[in-house]
């Protein structure tokens, strides 16, 4: 049932407008609304929040079906239902919970996450942004937040709330996260990052603090406890984005597989010739294969675990990422001429491939973490 009614959201709705504001480098607010009326947001939230109270699985389910439209409206998506509402279903008190957590469900509002700075990216605990502790218990944050999705979500706005990793301590330790919302003074957006390679309707900006004082009760988990609330909610957001990639991948072996058998040379459809069957039929056996690999690392995932799961998080978003941008590509020298431009819509699909590569963990991160805990094991 789910997979039906968000398939359908998708065709009716999100595919038709992804073409539009791809270009224009736009999100779609009114969209995003329309899927709070779904109850799309919360799909990983217990009910007495506001949500859905479903699995891991439940949220593939959607990361593909969006993403086999638009990855860019879905990339939003992702950053609001997981790395946020998510991030605080599991890691915030009951208060926090109750405060944010039902209009976010609903689409009312748009959060984000703010980890990554302009000169910390993979190596996350080399952050600079700091929380000091003042003698009320409030904190005073300073710093800079880099390539925050939802940060700004037009050229005059700024998302609604945000969870901000910061620093209050040294080490692993040391890492704090706080509730932030927009128009808290010292709280601005630096810049909108515009002119993207890909990923074009999802909003990207930095986000500036400067002696931004968060109250005591913003404080999500214990002070120094945020590496913990971190690697959780990573192993989630890593597994969405592979499933993200599997939904591009779907969407460029239907296109090039219509195509196929739709144009014609030297007096045959081009699917006739081996190296279009090539093309073809390697990708969709790939796209299976990678299928597999998310469904099962999905049907593994606890969303309140540790660790449990971290070597095909990592893993499942290695390969399905490869995967997709190798099936665009694929895609893009099947159509030829016609796969350079937008009408086809994988020339889009190959440009947003590329950024699961990078973001949430970049190709040679997933590498290293794999073969550091994959050295930890005896046996498979």
């Amino acid at each position: 049932m789910l997979r039906e009614m968000v398939r359908s959201f998708a065709e009716e709705q999100v595919d038709p407008q992804a073409l539009e504001h791809d270009r224009l480098e736009a999100f779609n607010h009114a969209l995003f609304k329309e899927a709070g009326a779904l109850g799309l947001p919360g799909v990983t939230v217990p009910e007495e929040f506001g949500g859905t109270g479903l699995d891991a699985t439940a949220s593939v389910i959607v990361h593909e079906e969006l993403a086999a439209a638009d990855p860019g409206f879905c990339l939003a998506y992702l950053a609001h239902s997981l790395l946020f509402c998510n991030n605080l279903a599991v890691n915030g008190n009951d208060e926090q919970r109750h405060r944010y957590l039902p209009d976010a469900c609903a689409g009312k509002i748009i959060g984000g996450m703010c980890m990554s700075e302009p000169a910390a990216g993979t190596d996350v605990l080399g952050m600079k942004t700091t929380a000091k502790e003042e003698p009320d218990g409030s904190f005073l944050l300073n710093g800079t937040k880099m390539w925050i999705t939802n940060g700004a979500i037009s050229d005059t706005e700024q998302g609604d709330v945000f969870l901000v990793y910061a620093r209050t301590g040294e080490g692993t330790g040391g890492v704090s996260l706080f509730l932030l919302e927009k128009g808290t003074p010292g709280f601005s957006v630096g810049q909108r990052i515009k002119d993207k390679c890909g990923m074009r309707a999802s909003g990207t900006a930095e986000l500036v603090f400067e002696n931004v004082r968060v109250p005591a009760h913003n404080l999500v988990g214990q002070k120094g406890g945020a590496v913990t609330c971190m690697m959780r909610n990573l192993e989630i957001e890593r597994l969405a984005l592979a499933a993200m990639s599997t939904g591009i991948a779907r969407r460029c072996v239907e296109v090039m597989n219509r195509y196929g058998q739709d144009r014609e040379a030297f007096g045959h459809s081009i699917n006739h010739f081996g190296q279009v069957q090539d093309h073809i039929a390697t990708s969709y056996a790939e796209y299976m294969a990678a299928k597999c690999y998310v469904y099962n690392t999905a049907n593994m995932l606890e969303l309140d675990a540790t660790g449990s799961y971290r070597v095909d998080s990592d893993g499942v978003k290695l390969v399905c990422s490869k995967m997709a941008t190798t099936v665009a590509n694929r895609a893009m020298q099947v159509l030829g001429g016609y796969g350079y431009v937008g009408e086809y819509q994988v020339e889009r699909l190959w440009r947003d491939a590329k950024l699961i590569e990078i973001g949430g963990g970049t190709l040679e991160a997933h590498q290293k973490n794999m073969t550091r805990d994959l050295s930890r094991l005896e046996t498979l």
